[in-house]
């Protein structure tokens, strides 16, 4: 059976909502001087009313006078302000006004306790859609709000650092880091033995590629499972307490600064879409935000390959070198791969090239320099 107690709520918020557009309406007919709009707005004032009239008929019907319509002082200077920014204005805000009106009619068709009422909500949704049309066709040069979103968006240089592209970035710099370090460290100690060297460099290597991997791999697995899990609860939720989320939904909209009835008409709205209302509810309560999450096998592959490259260069000379010409060159080419990576953040982080390049060329040198004076200080420990 229809719940009788949510269809009479629904429909005096439909008979208020009616109510308020039609004064909108009508004050903005008031003060446009151009003919046509006005008789637009004079048209969509009268067909409000008329609807309005028609649910308090019904609700009266149901034993459930709504009384008279009345404002408070904040609504009635909104609605002021609105009207004296101009048509424009107006027709913006009035769009969103009819889309959650028509939101508002599918959700009162559902609850209908009869065929004519149902015939009757979808009959003045269809109304509400007219309406969101003559309002876009007012202003046919106008940009939609998607295309405004779009255009300010395409202009804003944003970097993301997840994805592949970070991940190798990030894998190279460790890698290089790791390597570089033992590499000085086994040469300070060994007083540049190319063998131990050599050895030690491509264990690094080997080892932090291994680690990098294995580590990129787990973390993006356990974030989607995490992710999906908490998902799963929530609609969960939702499925078997529909009216409780969208309470729920209500009152995070009202935290943002929205009247009471501005948060129902969006949560209802919402609600029509589980989907969505799953995605908004998941981001307001939980602080998960809709991802594309990384294959984790590619991730892996990512990982490994860029770390072992990283690695690879402090090492490479002593395949063709050795002594202090192979420490020196690896030293030389260290430093300069130490800046290549810092300057190729930027894709990631966004800062100025050369800033990034010299900040992780001195982090490279100190950490060469320390690793090699602590090379020193064990040499006589190991006989070296």
């Amino acid at each position: 059976m229809p719940d009788s107690g949510r269809f009479i709520e629904e429909l005096k918020k439909a008979w208020r909502d009616e109510k308020s557009s039609a004064l909108t309406y009508a004050a903005a007919a008031d003060r446009e001087s151009d003919a046509r709009r006005r008789d637009i707005f004079q048209r969509m004032a009268a067909e409000e009313e008329k609807h309005a009239a028609r649910w308090e008929k019904r609700l009266r019907e149901l034993g459930s006078d709504p009384g008279v319509y009345a404002e408070t002082r904040a609504e009635t200077a909104r609605r002021k302000a609105l009207v004296e920014k101009g048509a424009e204005a107006v027709v913006k805000v009035m769009e969103a006004a009819e889309d959650n009106a028509n939101g508002g009619y599918e959700t009162l068709a559902a609850l209908s306790p009869s065929e004519e009422d149902r015939i009757a909500f979808e009959e003045t949704g269809l109304t509400e859609r007219s309406h969101d049309v003559a309002l876009r066709e007012m202003f046919p040069d106008r940009v939609s709000p998607l295309r405004a979103l779009e255009g300010i968006l395409g202009k804003e240089r944003h970097v993301r650092g997840g994805g592949w592209i970070g991940q190798a970035i990030y894998g190279i710099n460790d890698g290089l880091g790791a390597a570089f370090g033992v590499v000085s460290g086994v040469a300070g100690a060994t007083h540049v033995n190319s063998s131990f060297v050599l050895l030690s460099g491509f264990a690094s290597m080997v080892a932090s590629a291994l680690s990098m991997g294995s580590g990129a791999y787990l973390a993006d697995k356990s974030q989607k499972e995490v992710y999906e899990a908490e998902m799963a609860k929530e609609r969960a939720e939702i499925e078997e307490h529909p009216e409780e989320e969208q309470q729920e939904l209500s009152l995070f909209y009202q935290l943002k600064g929205f009247t009471a009835q501005e948060a129902d008409a969006m949560a209802a709205r919402m609600a029509q879409n589980p989907e969505e209302m799953l995605k908004t509810l998941a981001h307001e309560e939980l602080g998960l935000s809709e991802q594309a999450f990384p294959n984790p096998w590619r991730s892996a592959a990512s990982a490994t390959a860029a770390t072992a490259l990283g690695a690879a260069v402090p090492v490479l000379p002593y395949l063709f070198s050795t002594g202090l010409p192979a420490l020196v060159i690896s030293f030389v080419i260290s430093t300069l791969a130490h800046f290549a990576v810092g300057a190729a953040k930027v894709v990631v982080t966004g800062r100025t090239w050369w800033k990034s390049g010299l900040e992780m060329m001195l982090i490279g040198l100190g950490e060469a320099a320390i690793t090699y004076g602590i090379g020193l200080l064990v040499a006589p420990m190991i006989g070296g």
